[in-house]
């Protein structure tokens, strides 16, 4: 079992770089194109790559000399890494960047890109140690499919306008060392990171909760508590209109032996002024018959 533990790893790194050769071998025109499309899709207000992203030259290795791009070999097309890092670039994530299949890493912190992050970003960057995003405008969630990145040691997604939760399977990027998701708009619980996070990774989020900020609120008795409550406020109505019926019954009650209490004889007025014409009434017909 020793063994098979061992060899493991050393058949993925194998792997890793076998694919990594076949993509070399063909990747010179490749990266080239690669490198016009970000030119060509971003805005360069302050000259950085115009300045030197010369694409006027086809002897080997020439992309190896633009600012920002280091190379496999200094000789050969060949993009290892993209660090336009702080030159003022603007514009969208560049979907270009998919044809630069050899790089292993990708810096385009300090700028103002803005737009969301590509969901399939994972197809863009296969091979990436390190991705800092950090410090842009780029907004909506975190593409879970960050997590296909399986080679990312660092992401840096702080200083943005990223809304939603961390995905969750982020946490299954077993060879991260760092992650920063800090001054953004998130929200809900931090998954249980491998990686060493401060409260510092994760500050300045409205909504962030859980180790290692402060915990989340329990939301198990919520339901409960909200039935409790309309239970409770449903019994206090029901015992108000039945206290309100009562008290009607009881006032008409009351009405009624006051009346009974005032004439205790029953309608004794009525009867006296009833009869008080009656007399009257047989008077006056006596009187006019004995007139007759």
């Amino acid at each position: 079992m020793m063994l098979h533990s061992r060899v493991c790893p050393v058949s993925v790194s194998v792997l890793v770089w076998l694919m990594i050769g076949c993509s070399l071998s063909h990747a010179s025109q490749d990266d080239i194109d690669c490198l016009k499309s970000i030119k060509d899709s971003l805005e360069d207000p302050l000259g950085y790559l115009n300045s030197s992203w010369n694409f006027n030259n086809n002897t080997e290795g020439f992309i190896c000399r633009f600012t920002g791009i280091d190379c496999w070999h200094p000789d050969e097309n060949r993009v290892l890494n993209i660090r336009l890092s702080d030159m003022g670039l603007k514009g969208v994530f560049p979907r270009g960047i998919e044809k630069c299949r050899t790089m292993t890493g990708l810096d385009l912190s300090s700028n103002g890109l803005y737009g969301s992050i590509p969901s399939n970003i994972s197809g863009f960057i296969r091979f990436v140690t390190t991705l800092d995003l950090s410090s842009n405008n780029f907004s909506g969630e975190i593409p879970p499919g960050l997590a296909n990145c399986s080679f990312l040691n660092l992401l840096k997604l702080d200083n943005n306008r990223l809304t939603g939760s961390i995905p969750p399977v982020l946490t299954l990027l077993n060879r991260m060392k760092t992650f920063s998701v800090s001054n953004n708009l998130l929200s809900g619980p931090i998954p249980p990171f491998n990686a060493t996070i401060t409260a510092e990774d994760f500050a300045h989020n409205p909504g962030l909760c859980g180790k290692p900020l402060d915990p989340c609120r329990s939301t198990s008795g919520g339901p409960k508590t909200g039935i409790i409550a309309g239970a409770a406020v449903g019994g206090v109505t029901v015992a108000a209109i039945g206290v309100a019926i009562g008290m009607f019954f009881y006032y008409r009650r009351m009405v009624s032996m006051r009346k009974k209490d005032d004439d205790p004889d029953g309608n004794k007025w009525a009867k006296i002024l009833k009869g008080e014409k009656g007399i009257k009434a047989s008077y006056f017909n006596t009187s006019i018959s004995d007139l007759s």
